[in-house]
């Protein structure tokens, strides 16, 4: 069955170009010119993607993220005409699984969709795993994590994140190796991702009065250690 998925950009020409390399690839595609239309849409039926656009007319797609995040954890691409720290943090931060400066590149976006899909299909066969670190317990089929008897409220980012460091144990993972298998990059790409989810899971694991902190290893990566 193909994946569904939904496309919001006011600029026709764009939407029309991004979904012009996603029909190539197999997925079955709908267009709004904004979106509250998506999100209208989404109400009624659903979808495996979103590509986002932050500024359009009506809600924002900051706003739109925001509500699709409160009641589906389905990956959503934003873009922007923006070049900025805050609307990259902003984005992240809202729950976005990756985002686009314009002019975007379809090819980029094609990757990147096909990277998330493939990342949910190994994510499924993984189904029954549970690994457990220190006070950190991670159930890959109910995509939940459990610290002090706390769930703690994790992005999909942030899980995946997090569930590839438990996998690791305490090895040391370069963020080449993070990029790649995390938020499935074919190419290294300069990118803030890594440094901007680590802050935020320190944030949560040390709310939730966990054990385990998350150690930069200077000019390579990450570990997870016990303090």
């Amino acid at each position: 069955m193909k994946k569904l998925i939904y496309i919001a950009d006011d600029e026709k020409n764009i939407r029309n170009l991004i979904a012009s390399f996603l029909i190539k690839e197999g997925y079955e595609i709908c267009q709004f010119e904004n979106g509250d239309v998506l999100y209208d849409a989404f109400i009624n039926k659903s979808c495996d993607l979103v590509i986002l656009d932050v500024m359009m007319p009506g809600s924002s797609g900051f706003v739109i993220c925001a509500k699709l995040r409160a009641i589906s954890d389905i990956p959503i691409i934003m873009l922007t005409a923006r070049d900025t720290d805050e609307d990259y943090i902003t984005g992240i931060s809202l729950g976005s699984d990756d985002y686009f400066t314009k002019p975007v590149s379809p090819l980029k976006i094609t990757t990147k969709v096909n990277a998330i899909f493939r990342r949910q299909q190994t994510k499924k066969e993984n189904t029954d795993k549970v690994l457990v670190f220190f006070d950190l317990q991670l159930s890959r089929e109910s995509l939940i994590v459990i610290c002090q008897n706390i769930e703690l409220n994790l992005t999909n980012t942030e899980f995946n994140f997090l569930a590839y460091l438990m996998e690791n144990n305490e090895k040391a993972i370069s963020r080449e190796e993070l990029l790649t298998n995390v938020w499935g990059y074919d190419t290294i790409i300069e990118t803030r991702a890594t440094d901007d989810t680590v802050k935020r899971l320190r944030k949560k694991l040390l709310n939730a009065g966990s054990e385990v902190s998350i150690e930069t290893i200077w000019g390579f990566g990450f570990r997870l250690v016990k303090k």
